[in-house]
């Protein structure tokens, strides 16, 4: 039990914590198991080259975020959300055991695809299975719900950061893909015990679902909202690029960490991506409970505010990483400092935009079409990955390459602009 708070979140909230140890562990090792370990059909190794790995790694991102608008549908009018979930966590497993079974592309391609759906498929399920617990959706108490919420994921992706890379370099991909399905398995396990304690909503009919899609009384709002994540898909571009570009940038680094007391070790290029989970944990709570309530007291607090002053902060993260990357194309080893120090600022950025835009997301749709507005939150995570993967991909010979200081520049530059219409929209909409 969570004093104060629905008796069956604790399940809901384990449930996520093991499900995105399962996610972001995978995730974590993807583009260096693409790089280092990928195999052909005969055992040989068959890797992929830098600029290709990046591409299809926001891909696989962009699809986990365009499958959760149909996973959204079957819960909102056919199975609902509990059904929904239990159904496509069988689907998510089934895609780590690919992984785990296959180092060929054959393996990597049905595992990612399963995964995609079952990932995917359940991402709007459960943050809008949270919310229906709550009776006031305009009190504090939901907030803290997904602040802790969030926590949780971070407490995941925290802990299989830091395991899977070091997994993958001493057991390889078998056991470092195993061990984050078992996880999910765990997850699934730990959700389904939570069954009798939830508050449970029952699925639209489909033509009443449809009647109500094409609803002209909520027509502007909801097209206000989507325009708003449209826009935020630019900070998401950002954000997934710590996977991506961000390790890549961290192999050409000196990553060798001197603390106090004579203590010092080195970080595989991956593990770094540890520092923004661990750095959520201090922060979530830190915003929700400390900085949030003094600035409400002030009357200067705002989803408006919070949102678009993250999208410049992000800016500023991308910047820093863009002059380490000039560094390195002079030739130079800079400290992996300077990502240190760019994954506080992004982090910041991450805790502002991120669980702000979760509960915009459900507290502004319609009952009916909760799980469908929150999935269109989540497409703008897809759209962001698609804009990376061009960039990276097709583009690259215009705007330069991952190894480039003037991609990380690109990147930087857009969510200031993308800032602009964000704010303008939020505007628009209720305050809370």
């Amino acid at each position: 039990m969570i004093p104060n708070h629905p008796r069956g979140l604790p399940y809901i909230v384990g449930n996520e914590a093991a499900e995105r140890f399962s996610y972001y562990g995978m995730k974590a090792i993807l583009v260096v198991f693409m790089t280092t370990y990928l195999m052909d059909s005969t055992g040989a190794l068959r890797t992929m080259p830098e600029g290709e790995a990046t591409f299809w790694y926001h891909i696989f991102g962009m699809a986990n975020y365009v499958v959760p608008v149909l996973g959204a549908i079957v819960a909102d009018a056919f199975w609902g959300k509990y059904k929904t979930i239990i159904v496509l966590s069988v689907v998510y497993c089934l895609g780590h055991l690919a992984l785990a079974l296959d180092e060929t592309r054959l393996g990597l391609s049905i595992g990612l695809a399963l995964i995609a759906i079952g990932s995917g498929g359940i991402k709007p399920c459960v943050s809008a299975h949270l919310g229906d617990q709550y009776r006031d959706t305009e009190g504090g108490r939901i907030s803290e719900g997904y602040s802790l919420f969030y926590i949780a994921i971070n407490i995941g992706a925290f802990l299989s950061t830091l395991m899977t890379p070091v997994l993958l370099e001493w057991y390889g991909p078998n056991v470092a893909f195993g061990v984050p399905g078992v996880l999910m398995a765990l997850a699934t396990l730990i959700f389904w015990r939570g069954r009798r304690l939830y508050v449970v909503q029952p699925p639209t009919p489909w033509r009443r679902y449809l009647r109500e899609l094409i609803d002209t009384e909520h027509r502007p709002a909801t097209a206000r909202i989507l325009l708003m994540f449209g826009a935020l898909s630019v900070f998401w571009a950002l954000f997934d690029q710590t996977g991506s570009s961000w390790v890549l940038q961290a192999e050409h680094m000196n990553r060798w960490i001197s603390l106090p007391l004579g203590l010092s070790f080195e970080v595989l290029p991956s593990q770094i991506q540890a520092l923004n989970p661990i750095l959520i944990l201090v922060f979530a709570p830190l915003f929700t409970w400390v900085i949030y309530p003094a600035l409400s007291r002030r009357g200067v607090l705002s989803n408006r505010g919070k949102i678009t002053t993250g999208m410049v902060i992000a800016a500023i993260a991308f910047s820093v990483v863009g002059y380490a990357q000039s560094l390195i194309a002079a030739g130079g080893t800079p400290s992996i400092w300077w990502q240190v120090g760019a994954y506080f600022i992004l982090t910041i950025a991450e805790v502002v935009v991120s669980i702000t835009a979760l509960e915009l997301a459900y507290t502004a749709a319609p009952t009916t079409r909760r799980s469908l507005i929150t999935s269109f939150y989540l497409l703008s995570v897809s759209l962001g990955n698609g804009l990376t993967a061009l960039v990276a991909g097709p583009f690259s010979d215009v705007v330069g390459a991952p190894s480039s200081p003037g991609y990380f520049y690109l990147f930087a530059f857009l969510s200031v602009v993308a800032a602009v219409p964000t704010w303008r929209l939020l505007g628009k909409m209720a305050p809370r």
